[in-house]
């Protein structure tokens, strides 16, 4: 017997590709479980799958940094913040932070297929009663319209968002003087895409890492000491913290600013959730 939930849950994180760089990801969980029936004529009850296999996932890669360590130019190494990764291609790149905060994965890239393969083994070494293979999917949310990718990490937050790379795929909807604007849509989802949204008032004062074109961040949060190292020109900065909330009111502002008309932001944090910000000249 199978038993299968559809879009039981997501994860969001961020993954380093040796072409891109820091990904923001929002992938829809779903899972298949094959197994007997028990005396109650059920497999697994349907109120125990969903909070089993998202309290695993929780506790393991979501809202983490995904490394796949055979990557070319990946290094890994213990630091005084716990973990420090360095990367050199398709740029520079340095996150340290606890433990917890990165997923290390033995490959040269990052497929979800695979990735979802791993979890489920993982998951296949205490499984629950009567279950015999778990099969899981990591799929990008379908979209119509504009999406991009971004990471971000939230000093003040006393979740997992607090890690400092951690990111999310969004669609992103804009409306000027009451009409939807694709084409603007387009154009900031080409804008923010694959970038790091930093709080200024996280930015470290280096002079000589500035004049060589990169930006560090540095806080100390609920579950450790964090620090990222990026280039600039692969940053966008925020004069607030990068929460949903912020970005919306960020994105409303400037372009309003930049086009001179009463616009509405309609800014998703991964899938189905977010925050709508409006603003007039």
């Amino acid at each position: 017997m199978t038993l299968f939930v559809n879009g039981l849950t997501q994860l969001d994180a961020s993954l380093w590709c040796p072409h891109r760089g820091l990904i923001g990801v929002s992938w829809q969980v779903s899972a298949e479980l094959d197994g007997e029936l028990g005396e109650d004529g059920m497999l697994f009850d349907f109120g125990h799958v969903k909070p089993w296999i998202k309290s695993r996932l929780d506790d393991g890669a979501d809202h983490t940094l995904i490394v796949p360590i055979d990557a070319p130019g990946i290094t890994v190494s213990e630091c005084p913040e716990g973990l420090a990764i360095r990367a050199t291609t398709p740029y520079a790149m340095e996150v340290r932070g606890p433990h917890q905060a990165f997923t290390l994965v033995p490959a040269a890239q990052i497929n979800p297929s695979d990735l979802a393969e791993r979890f489920a083994e993982e998951m296949m070494r205490q499984p629950p009663p009567r279950v015999s293979a778990i099969r899981l999917s990591f799929q990008d949310e379908p979209l119509s319209g504009a999406a991009y990718t971004y990471s971000h990490g939230l000093r003040r937050h006393d979740g997992n968002c607090q890690r400092i790379a951690h990111g999310h795929r969004s669609p992103l909807h804009i409306w000027q003087d009451g009409i939807r604007a694709p084409a603007l849509e387009a154009e900031w989802a080409e804008r923010l895409a694959d970038r790091y949204l930093v709080d200024k008032s996280d930015i470290e004062d280096n002079h000589e890492l500035t004049a060589q074109g990169m930006l560090t961040t540095r806080y100390r949060a609920p579950q450790g000491d964090f620090f990222l190292m990026l280039p600039l020109e692969r940053c966008m900065i925020l004069p607030t913290a990068t929460t949903i909330e912020q970005i919306a009111a960020w994105l409303a502002d400037e372009i309003t600013r930049e086009t001179g008309q009463v616009t509405r932001v309609q800014a998703f944090e991964g899938i189905g959730k977010g925050a709508i910000a409006e603003r007039t000249p």
